[in-house]
């Protein structure tokens, strides 16, 4: 038989190739961005596509002018525990986490797909998209150059103290480093 797991992404690609394809035509025929940036999205690799949470929809749709508008994540709608009460929302994602569409259902809100709001808002009207973080993924933290001054980046050691990554050689007090001589030449 066919594995599970790979029967699902399978099916994922294949609904997205749909997509893609609807989008595809739309941006065409119509003269809006939102049609382009939904489009361009979908084309976007997982990393690029970030996962967004409640409770960041939530505070985003406080805004007043945002009231009644549906939200547009090009991504995956994960559920919050930190916040107790989710605002009514309509929400449009390629994928809802169970614990998210529970929490929105309950609260009196909707969760539709892409192909919905084409038929609902083909020119993204009373929309607004969101995105996740994209620097919240773990590997972001080791960015840059770990120990140089000013550099927040986390080395990949078991423990921070002056014996790992931070011994003789890398720090500016030991006396093998190099002096940089002070004064200019006459």
């Amino acid at each position: 038989g066919i594995n599970a797991e790979y029967g699902k992404q399978w099916y994922q690609r294949r609904v997205r190739g749909l997509l893609v394809k609807l989008y595809r035509f739309l941006a065409r025929r119509t003269n809006g961005k939102f049609n382009q940036v939904i489009l361009k999205r979908l084309f976007m690799s997982r990393q690029n596509r970030p996962a967004i949470s409640l409770a960041r929809i939530a505070r985003q749709m406080k805004n007043k002018s945002r009231e009644g508008k549906t939200v547009v994540v090009v991504g995956t709608v994960t559920d919050d525990k930190r916040i107790f009460e989710v605002p009514k929302v309509k929400v449009c994602a390629l994928r809802f986490t169970e614990g998210a569409r529970t929490r929105i259902m309950k609260a009196g809100g909707s969760c539709i797909t892409f192909e919905q709001l084409a038929v609902e808002a083909p020119l993204g009207q009373n929309t607004v998209i969101l995105q996740g973080r994209r620097t919240a993924r773990e590997t972001n933290s080791h960015f840059g150059a770990p120990g140089l001054p000013n550099s927040h980046a986390k080395p990949f050691v078991r423990e921070k103290s002056r014996n790992h990554e931070m011994a003789r050689g890398r720090r500016k007090t030991c006396g093998n480093k190099k002096k940089a001589k002070c004064h200019s030449p006459p």
